[in-house]
């Protein structure tokens, strides 16, 4: 095995004898992308992804061709008006009030406005064209008036579409109704799909919204601006409320683990040089700030802090009197080299996730791989630096506690004979005695937790993103700064889709495009409904939809002439015309429900769209396949398309996305390990070795998703590389250790005591701190953030309780059976023979037949000798006297 390579020594030798300019060059670096923090924008909602979607150009067809009432991308605004009877004289005239109020402002550019109480005034007196007209003619009605107004609008779908579902024509009474304002926005794109924080209607409805808060009754503003105004301030508030916590909590483990004012303070310093570089970089590259990205602050927090207590811990393992250069720069180069190898694989594992075809997935792994890249940067080079100007600070000034005073530092974490000692050396007790029962061990629980973790779910919906309908206690009454704004928009969600009939843009759709005059086309898309499937609402035994059809029995069932002129080319008697539908068509047209027909058929009698009610519980992959079989059942180029199949198209890209992240991580991760351990140490099976704790790791964490019915959402798809990438760390750290303490020893138990007791102390601390301060995202807003902090807390313990358990018995499987260097290390049985009767005892180890040096220390029932290898005490009882006296090893003293 080689030694420490030259840059890490030159690195050392940087830090410990020009710590000053170090730290000159890197405040000057901060000040730079610390300018960069300017330039971030905020980008959130589930817009950002749509575009990955097969489904998407369609759904921009039907939207550009055929529009939607309650489509929010569309340049409409709605108005939630609730009151006990939103029919009754004044319920319609303060909505009304609010239409005049609304459109009164020009910078609103509203084009055009209906309400229930628009229709109604229409049917009360068809020439009343203004609101203002329209006001006076509801002034002037009396009730019973506006009850045969009602029943008379009620035949037209588009007022019912207005009115909630518990409307009742006979008594003229709903208790929510909605008015919808059309907008003119400059420059913005009328196809545009989903809602993104900066949706170009967010100014428009947010002024509406103030406007609207001056009438009397109860009025919500609901549409694209404002979902977008609170996607944005979702993502301000969730760092309000996380980097905060994550903060207190990790310092406060920082505080504990360093136990040391001056070491906690260069902690701090540093994190926060971290996060200034990362998001300045983010800055100038020019990538938004997303909701999934409010994740990366926590994650570097616990990686920098990983390397922080590594650097301190193993400054204080080699504290002597002798000076600060003799610790930090044989420090400096065992981490250096850990480090890099760490970063090498979090970087790989954060970068796979780039294999995703959805962008904002692309860009956390972007973000993810720079911040690492910064955070061994900082906590590399930066850190130690700033650590040896405080400590020669200190040496000077003299500046030493009780504890300090032999060593001038604190004691590390896990020194032999603390308090978890027995905890950190458990893995070589369970290795030793039967490493391969071990490894199976290990294998078997693998097979098992992967099995049942393959059954994950996936979903993505607009839940994701959004706050619950009920704030948590914590959050909602949280002091200032951390408390939160107001949120409607999940409310006003579940309103409408709780008592409002299902819009296009909920229900799936199917675009039809084929000439829509042949004699067959209407029969095809009659027919394709006689067998609904389960996913689709039925009316007997026919599937609940809206088409062209549906304008064509309204009018039917108003117009006997119209009537006539269907059933005279229906041959079969059955409501569905076959013949001279261009006819018919221009019927349509030249009827007052000419623009119902423009939400069904093109212009041109080319293209069609069909939308089927689905069932309140049915799920998106359901409601995907009821779309694919109807898309089946149609001749022609029929798409099936909508939301809820958008929403599953991504869904499904997620669990792709979940997996190949994985398996690149998986296969980047051991080609990196193998190719760093073979030129660096001439051992490439410890490559190998380095990824037994991780991959039971992912195991574990998938059957845990699948136990506690976690599903891979937007953020989660990137939990597995994220596994890969942060959990493999505690393995390199622990591999890479015992490679140091392996070199020159009698005994691979030599080289597993110091590792497991010094670094497996020191990543007990950044367990704890990694863990906790990735794990304070289960109390952010978003069920997103909540259920990726508790399950990339819970792989970060995975992986640390793995990694002890496991790799002491690797390594002492690969010391027998893999080692490319000669076999020298004791083996086998614990049977000594006596060679000698001196202050040091010298024993022939039968098992291979070498002497072994033992000082005898203690007397009695049992001998106690000292193993000079490494200076620790171990108890043997003698069980046989003769030419060679027979011991059994009964336990380390």
């Amino acid at each position: 095995m080689s030694e420490s390579n030259g840059f890490a020594a030159t690195i050392a030798s940087l830090v410990v004898d020009r710590p000053g300019t170090v730290v000159i060059v890197f405040l000057i670096l901060t000040g730079a992308f610390g300018a960069g923090l300017q330039q971030v924008s905020m980008s959130g909602g589930t817009g950002q992804f749509t575009e990955a979607s097969p489904a998407q150009e369609s759904y921009d067809e039907v939207q550009a061709q055929f529009g939607s009432p309650f489509a929010v991308e569309t340049g409409s605004t709605l108005v939630i008006h609730r009151d006990e009877n939103v029919l009754s004289k004044a319920s319609l005239v303060r909505m009304l009030d609010v239409q005049e109020g609304v459109s009164a402002r020009s910078g609103l550019r509203v084009q055009d406005t209906s309400s229930p109480a628009t229709y109604i005034a229409r049917e009360l007196d068809p020439t009343a064209d203004t609101l203002t007209a329209q006001h006076q003619v509801i002034d002037r009605a009396t009730p019973s008036e506006i009850g045969g107004a009602v029943e008379t609008a009620e035949q037209n779908p588009e007022f019912r579409e207005l009115l909630s579902e518990d409307f009742n024509s006979e008594s003229a009474r709903a208790t929510a109704a909605i008015g919808v304002f059309s907008h003119e926005v400059p420059g913005r794109d009328e196809t545009a799909v989903g809602v993104t924080a900066d949706s170009a209607f967010r100014e428009t409805q947010l002024e509406l919204q103030d406007i609207v808060t001056t009438y009397e009754g109860d009025f919500t503003v609901y549409g694209s601006g404002i979902i977008a105004e609170e996607f944005g301030q979702i993502i301000v508030d969730s760092l309000q409320i996380v980097v905060p916590a994550a903060s207190l909590l990790i310092l406060g483990l920082l505080f504990l683990a360093f136990r040391d004012l001056f070491d906690f303070l260069i902690g701090v310093f540093a994190l926060v040089t971290a996060l200034v570089w990362t998001f300045g970089l983010m800055g100038w590259a020019g990538i938004a700030f997303s909701q999934l990205l409010i994740a990366i602050p926590p994650l570097l927090l616990g990686v920098g802090i990983d390397f922080g207590i590594h650097v301190i811990n193993g400054y204080r393992e080699r504290a002597t009197k002798e000076g600060l250069a003799a610790a930090m720069r044989p420090t400096m180069r065992q981490l250096v080299v850990a480090f890099g190898i760490v970063t090498g694989t979090t970087v790989l594992g954060f970068s796979a996730n780039l294999t995703s075809q959805l962008a904002p997935i692309r860009d956390f792994g972007v973000i993810a791989a720079l911040g690492i890249l910064v955070t061994f940067l900082v906590f590399g080079i930066y850190l130690p630096a700033i650590k040896v100007l405080v400590e020669r600070l200190r040496e000077r000034l003299g500046s030493q506690s009780e504890e300090t005073q032999q060593t001038g530092v604190k004691s590390p974490i896990g020194k032999d004979g603390s308090v978890l000692e027995p905890l950190l050396t458990a893995g070589i007790v369970f290795g030793r005695r039967a490493p391969k029962l071990v490894l199976v061990g290990v294998l078997l629980t693998g097979i098992v937790a992967g099995g049942y973790g393959a059954g994950v779910e996936t979903s993505f919906s607009d839940e994701d993103f959004l706050p619950p309908e009920d704030i948590p206690d914590y959050i909602e009454y949280a002091p200032e700064p951390f408390g939160t704004g107001t949120y409607t928009v999940t409310e006003s969600t579940n309103f409408l889709e709780a008592n409002f009939e299902p819009s296009s843009s909920d229900s799936l759709t199917i675009y039809y495009e084929r000439p829509m005059t042949g004699d067959t086309s209407l029969e095809l898309i009659d027919q394709a409904g006689s067998i609904p499937p389960s996913a689709i609402e039925q009316s007997g035994v026919r599937t609940e939809s809206r088409s062209i059809q549906t304008v064509i029995d309204t009018y039917a069932s108003q117009s006997p002439e119209f009537a006539i002129l269907v059933a005279r080319n229906d041959r079969d008697g059955n409501g569905v015309p076959d013949d001279n539908l261009e006819a018919i068509y221009a019927a349509l047209r030249d009827s007052p429900h000419e623009a119902s027909v423009e939400r069904y058929l093109s212009d041109s009698n080319r293209q069609t769209v069909v939308y089927y009610d689905v069932e309140s519980d049915a799920t998106q992959s359901e409601v995907s396949a009821a779309g694919t079989l109807l898309e089946n059942r149609l001749r022609g180029d029929a798409t099936a398309t909508g939301t809820t199949v958008i929403f599953a198209d991504i869904a499904g890209l997620i669990y792709e996305s979940a997996i190949i992240s994985l398996l690149a991580a998986i296969g980047i991760t051991a080609v990196f390990l193998v190719l760093v351990y073979h030129f660096l140490f001439r051992e490439w099976m410890l490559g190998l070795v380095n990824l037994l704790p991780i991959l039971l790791t992912v195991t574990l964490v998938l059957a845990t998703m699948r136990a506690f019915d976690m599903k891979f959402n937007a953020l989660t798809a990137t939990l597995l590389a994220v596994t890969i990438g942060m959990g493999v760390d505690y393995s390199v750290h622990l591999v890479h250790r015992f490679i140091e303490e392996y070199e020159g020893t009698t005994s691979v138990y030599n080289a597993l005591y110091p590792t497991m007791r010094g670094t497996g102390g020191a990543l007990t601390g950044s367990m704890l701190t990694t863990a906790a301060g990735v794990g304070i995202l289960g109390i952010a807003i978003t069920p997103i953030l909540q259920t990726f902090g508790i399950l990339t807390a819970l792989s970060i313990i995975y992986a640390y309780l793995t990694s002890m358990i496991i790799l002491p018995a690797a390594l002492i499987v690969w010391d027998r059976f893999g080692s490319m260097t000669e076999q020298k290390h004791p083996q086998g049985d614990t049977v000594v023979t006596d060679g000698g009767d001196r202050e040091v005892d010298e024993f022939e180890w039968v098992a291979d037949g070498r002497n072994h040096e033992f000082k005898r220390v203690a007397e009695g029932e049992n001998d106690e000798f000292e193993w000079v290898a490494d200076g620790r005490n171990h108890e043997f009882k003698r069980v046989a006297e003769g030419e060679n006296d027979e011991f059994e090893w009964i336990g380390d003293g």
